[in-house]
C-alpha cells in the first residue's frame, strides 16, 4: 500500500501545525522539519509533554537532544535526519521561494517521505506547485478559524493591548521597544536571532501579561504561537540580502495572520496612514479575503551532489533543473564559500579524495550566524577546514576553548550580548558535528552552558532596557486616568503609590523619583499634580498661619520648613525690598498666593523692626520734606549703604547739620564717629546677616567677616568698610572699636600738649602697634619724641583730612545726588 501524501494548505491561524503534531504522535515514529530553530523548540516542548523526554529528539544545527530510543524528531529543515520514519512533515513549505534557503525546502518537498504518511504544510498559494511536483498528494484546504480585519493605522502610543509590532531590522525593533517602554511601560522582544531560551523568556512575559506589547521581526510569522490580538506593521519594506524591497502581499498576510487565536478574531494595521509604510487598498482586500498570487516557481539545487572532486562538487551544485516550475537557487552562502576556498591551492591539495571533498562541503555548510558577509565568513571556514584536513582531523582543543571562553561573559549592552550569542552558535554548530572535535560531547555541553548564560543575560538586558514594570503595573491599574493613582505622602515628603516611592514633595515642589525614566515622568507628574492639590492647599494654609520663628532668610531667599518659598528683590530703596513668591507656589490658588504674600510682608516688616530698625528710620528722614537738604543727604547715603558710611565722604553735609539734626540722627541710632557714621546694632551677628542680605539684593555682595571678630587681617574676607571693618595698616578694626579707641585718646589728651595714651585698650582688642599708630594718625594725632623716653608722645594736630589708604568714598548717587548738588555748586 502506497504511503499517503497530504498537503494541508491555508492561511495562518488554521491549526495546520497542531494537526500535523497530532498526526505524528498517532504514528510509531515521526520527523517534522521547521523553518526556525525557535519553532522546532516550541513543538519539541509540546511533544515532550505528550510522549516523554526519552522518546523525543530535537535536532538543529546548534543543538541536539537525542535520546537513544527517540522515536519522534523535531528538526530544522536543514537538520532533518535521513533515517526512515513512519511519519514525515514539512512546515512552511512555501519558503521554497526563499532565495537563500528555498532549495532546502524544495528538496525536502521532493525527496523526504514518511513510511506511512507525509504531510506538507504551507500557504494556499503553494497549490500549483503541489499539483506539479507532487501530483499524487491529496490537497486539503484549511480555512482560518477566526476573522482577520484591517483596523487602520494607529500611532504606537495608541495601539491596543496584546499588540505585536513588527519591524524588519534589529535597530528598528530596539527603537520601537524603547518607545513603548517610555509610553506604555515596556514590551517583550522576539527576533529570529534570539536563542530559544531568550525567546521563551520574552514570550513568557508577554503571555503572562507582565507586558502588553511585543516587538518582533518577521520571524513572528513562522508559526510562533502567541496570544496576539493585533499586529501593527512598523514598516512595509525589508532588506532581503540584496536590496530594500516592499513586502509581498503573501508576506504581509503571513505576518498579519498571527493576530487572533483559534476562534478569536484578530486585527492588523500600520503605524502610519500615508506614504510607503501605509497599506494599499488592494493589499488590505487581499489579506482580509486571503487572496494571494499563486506561487509559480520554487528554487532548487541538486540534493545529491557529486563528491568525486571539488570541481565536480561545484558543477553538481550549479546544475540547472529540468525546464518547468523549478528555478536554480540564485544564491547561497555555503556555495559562495566553497567557490572562495576552491581558489586556494592548499584547499585543492587537501581535497583529492571524495571523503575529504565531502568534509570540505560540510565545513562550507557552517552558517554565518554572525552575518559577517562572505569574505570574513570564508576566512573563518578556511581555518576550520584547515584543522579538519590535517593531523588528527579535529579542531584543536585550545583554539576552541579560548574562543568560547572569550564569549563567556554577560557584560555589555543588548547588542553586545546578542552578538556573543550569534558567535557561540557557530561554536555550538561545530560541537554538534560528530567528528570535528576530539570530545564533541564536552564541546556541546560547554557551548550549551554559555548560550544559556548569555541568553539569561540577554533576557535580563532586554527586560531592563525595554520594560519598566512599575509603569506597566500603574498603567494596568489605572488605565488612562492618571488621577486614579492612590497617592500617599510620607512623613519625610516621600510620595508613594501602594508603598512604592514615585517621587518627593519638597515644600510645594513635586519631584519624580530619579530612577523613573522619561515615560514614567509624564504619567507620574500628571497623577501627582491632580492628587497633590489638597496637600499643597494644606501646606499653604500652614504657611499663612506660621509663627515668625518658622521663617528664615538665607541670602535673598525666604525659607519655610527648609524650603524656599519666596525671594527678596530690589525695591524703592534698600530698606524697602520687594517679596516675590517662588514659582513652586504657582500651584496655589490666587487667593492663597495673596494670603502668603501678605503673611511674608508682615514677617519682613517685623524682622526689619527687630534687626534693622535704623534703615526704615533713615528712609523716613531721607524723604522728610521738613528736613534740611544736608540731613536728607546724610540719611539717604546711610540708608543706601546699609547704615554705615565713612565720615570723610559726608564731611560737607555733616558740617551743615545743626545740633537738633545731629540729635535726630543719634536718636535714630547713628553714631557720628571720628572716622565713620554707623549704627552699632548693625554689627551684631543677626543684624549683620540681614544687612548683608539686603545689600546682596541690591547687587552689592560683600564677603561676610568671621562672626564675632573684632580685628581681621587686612585682605581677609569681610575686612572692608562695607562690612563694618576699617582697614588700618596690616589689620582691619571693627568701626565701633575704632570709635572706642578714638574716644579714649581724646579723653586722655590735654589740649595740644604731648601725651602718651594707654595702649592697653588697643592691645586687649588685638590691635597691633603699627595698626594703632596708623589709627592715631587717621584721628589727627602726630608723634613727638620726648627726651629720655622710649615711648612716643602724641600731640593733637587739629582736625584735618587724614591721608587715605583707600580710594575716596563715592559721591552721593540716585535721588540724593540732587540734594547734595549744593556742595558742588
Amino acid at each position: 500500500m502506497k504511503a499517503a501524501v497530504t498537503a494541508v494548505l491555508g492561511p495562518t491561524n488554521t491549526g495546520k501545525t497542531h494537526l500535523a503534531v497530532e498526526r505524528m504522535c498517532a504514528h510509531s515514529s515521526g520527523i517534522m522539519g521547521f523553518p526556525l530553530r525557535l519553532l522546532a523548540r516550541e513543538v519539541y516542548d509540546r511533544v515532550v509533554k505528550l510522549k516523554g523526554a526519552d522518546q523525543v529528539a530535537l535536532v538543529t544545527g546548534e543543538e541536539k537532544i537525542a535520546p537513544p530510543n527517540a522515536r519522534w524528531h523535531l528538526c530544522t529543515v536543514e537538520s532533518m535526519p535521513e533515517h526512515d520514519a513512519a511519519f514525515v512533515a514539512l512546515d512552511e513549505a512555501q519558503l521554497g521561494t526563499d532565495a537563500e534557503r528555498g532549495h532546502v525546502f524544495t528538496d525536502r518537498l521532493l525527496r523526504r517521505r514518511g513510511r506511512e504518511e507525509t504531510m506538507i504544510l504551507g500557504s494556499e498559494a503553494l497549490r500549483p506547485m503541489i499539483r506539479d511536483l507532487v501530483p499524487d498528494a491529496e490537497i486539503v484546504g484549511r480555512p482560518r478559524f477566526s476573522k482577520l480585519t484591517y483596523a487602520g493605522a494607529k500611532k504606537i502610543s495608541r495601539l491596543p493591548k496584546r499588540s505585536a509590532i513588527v519591524a524588519f531590522s534589529a535597530e528598528e525593533v530596539y527603537a520601537v521597544a524603547e518607545m513603548l517602554r517610555r509610553l506604555r511601560g515596556g514590551a517583550a522582544v522576539v527576533m529570529g536571532a534570539l536563542s530559544p531560551r531568550t525567546r521563551n523568556a520574552q514570550v513568557a512575559m508577554f503571555q503572562a501579561g507582565e507586558v502588553d506589547y511585543l516587538v518582533a521581526t518577521d520571524a513572528i510569522g513562522m508559526g510562533l504561537n502567541m496570544d496576539v490580538a493585533h499586529v501593527a506593521f512598523a514598516g512595509l519594506h525589508k532588506f532581503d540580502g540584496r536590496r530594500n524591497r516592499r513586502l509581498t502581499v503573501a508576506e504581509m498576510a503571513q505576518i498579519a495572520g498571527r493576530a487572533g487565536r483559534h476562534q478569536r478574531d484578530g486585527t492588523f494595521g500600520g503605524v502610519v496612514e500615508e506614504g510607503p509604510g501605509a497599506f494599499l487598498p488592494e493589499e488590505v482586500f487581499a489579506i482580509e479575503e486571503h487572496r494571494f498570487p499563486r506561487i509559480e516557481h520554487l528554487y532548487w539545487r541538486n540534493g545529491e551532489p557529486d563528491f568525486s572532486s571539488v570541481d565536480a562538487l561545484i558543477a553538481s551544485l550549479e546544475r540547472r533543473p529540468e525546464p518547468g516550475v523549478l528555478l536554480p537557487s540564485p544564491r547561497s552562502t555555503d556555495l559562495a564559500v566553497l567557490k572562495r576556498l576552491a581558489d586556494e591551492p592548499w584547499v585543492r591539495d587537501r581535497s583529492r579524495s571524495p571523503a575529504m571533498v565531502k568534509r570540505l562541503w560540510a565545513a562550507c555548510g557552517l552558517p554565518d550566524f554572525r552575518k559577517l558577509g562572505i569574505d570574513p565568513h570564508a576566512r573563518f571556514v578556511s581555518r576550520v577546514f584547515g584543522y579538519l584536513s590535517e593531523g588528527r582531523g579535529v579542531i584543536p582543543n585550545q583554539w576552541f576553548a579560548d574562543e568560547v571562553t572569550r564569549l563567556d561573559t554577560i557584560a555589555g549592552d543588548v547588542e553586545t550580548i546578542a552578538g556573543r550569542i550569534a558567535a557561540i552558535r557557530s561554536w555550538a554548530y561545530i560541537a554538534q558535528r560528530p567528528d570535528w572535535l576530539a570530545d564533541p560531547a564536552y564541546g556541546a555541553e560547554r557551548t550549551r552552558q554559555i548560550e544559556e548564560r548569555l541568553s539569561d543575560g540577554l533576557h535580563a538586558s532586554l527586560t531592563q532596557r525595554f520594560v519598566d514594570k512599575r509603569t506597566t503595573a500603574l498603567i494596568r491599574q489605572i488605565g488612562a486616568d492618571a488621577s486614579l493613582l492612590p497617592v500617599v505622602i510620607g512623613p519625610e515628603g516621600e510620595v508613594l503609590v501602594e508603598d512604592h516611592p514615585i517621587g518627593r514633595l519638597d515644600g510645594f515642589r513635586f519631584t519624580v523619583d530619579p530612577a523613573a525614566r522619561a515615560g514614567d515622568r509624564r504619567l507620574l507628574l500628571a497623577a501627582a499634580e491632580k492628587r497633590l492639590a489638597g496637600e499643597r492647599t494644606r501646606r499653604g494654609e500652614a504657611l499663612v498661619g506660621a509663627e515668625d520663628a518658622a521663617f528664615m532668610l538665607d541670602g535673598p531667599a525666604i525659607r519655610w520648613g527648609g524650603h524656599t518659598v519666596a525671594q527678596l528683590t530690589p525695591g524703592p530703596s534698600l530698606a524697602r525690598p520687594q517679596i516675590r513668591l517662588d514659582r513652586d507656589l504657582d500651584c496655589l490658588t490666587k487667593p492663597q498666593r495673596e494670603a502668603v504674600q501678605t503673611r511674608l510682608t508682615r514677617w519682613l516688616a517685623a524682622m526689619m523692626a527687630k534687626h534693622l530698625p535704623v534703615l526704615p528710620a533713615l528712609s523716613e528722614a531721607a524723604r522728610d520734606p521738613e528736613a534740611t537738604p544736608a540731613l536728607r543727604v546724610v540719611a539717604g547715603e546711610l540708608e543706601a549703604t546699609g547704615g554705615l558710611f565713612p565720615r570723610l565722604g559726608l564731611r560737607e553735609p555733616l558740617d551743615a547739620l545743626d545740633q537738633d539734626e545731629r540729635k535726630r540722627l543719634r536718636k535714630i541710632g547713628i553714631t557720628i564717629g571720628a572716622l565713620d557714621l554707623f549704627d552699632p546694632r548693625l554689627l551684631k551677628p543677626a543684624a549683620a546677616r540681614w544687612r548683608l542680605a539686603l545689600l546682596a539684593v541690591r547687587g552689592t555682595v560683600p564677603a561676610s567677616p568671621r562672626e564675632g571678630a573684632s580685628v581681621l587681617p587686612r585682605g581677609a574676607p569681610g575686612a572692608t568698610l562695607a562690612t563694618g571693618f576699617r582697614p588700618l595698616a596690616a589689620q582691619a578694626v571693627r568701626v565701633d572699636l575704632v570709635e572706642r579707641i578714638a574716644r579714649a585718646a581724646h579723653d586722655a589728651r590735654q589740649g595740644r600738649k604731648p601725651f602718651a595714651p594707654d595702649p592697653a585698650l588697643a592691645t586687649s582688642m588685638g590691635v597691633e602697634p603699627a595698626t594703632f599708630e596708623r589709627l592715631m594718625a587717621e584721628l589727627g594725632f602726630r608723634t613727638v619724641r620726648r627726651d629720655g623716653q622710649d615711648v612716643p608722645a602724641w600731640v593733637w594736630h587739629g582736625r584735618r583730612p587724614p591721608k587715605r589708604e583707600e580710594r575716596p568714598a563715592p559721591p552721593p548717587t540716585g535721588a540724593f545726588a540732587a540734594l547734595a548738588s549744593w556742595r558742588h555748586g
